[in-house]
């Protein structure tokens, strides 16, 4: 099952330097501005990308809304990479933008 997380959970893990954050908005969505340090891997190339996730961390997985993110998080949870979705996705971001 699927770990949803709050935002202010990321944040948290942010600030203490441990999050490694999984962006799977499309290119164009994550050059107009991403979580520092998140790498992308779009949601329609995703299995492109797969084979560069460290499957021995935890990662939390963000998109714009929440939707994709809930996609990819249940995708990667079932083929046991440990994740937690971020609810409400860089809508309700807060932190500093890299573009």
């Amino acid at each position: 099952m699927v770990k949803n997380v709050r935002m202010n959970e990321l944040e948290q893990a942010i600030k203490a330097g441990h999050a490694s954050v999984i962006d799977c908005r499309e290119t164009y969505e994550y050059e107009e501005g991403h979580i520092p340090g998140a790498i992308n891997t779009p949601t329609s190339e995703f299995l492109n990308y797969i084979h560069l996730i460290d499957k021995t961390k935890h990662h939390f997985i963000i998109c714009l809304t929440g939707a994709r993110s809930q996609m990819v998080s249940r995708y990667l949870d079932q083929q046991g990479y440990q994740v937690s979705n971020v609810l409400g996705g860089m809508i309700v971001y807060h932190g500093d933008i890299e573009e």
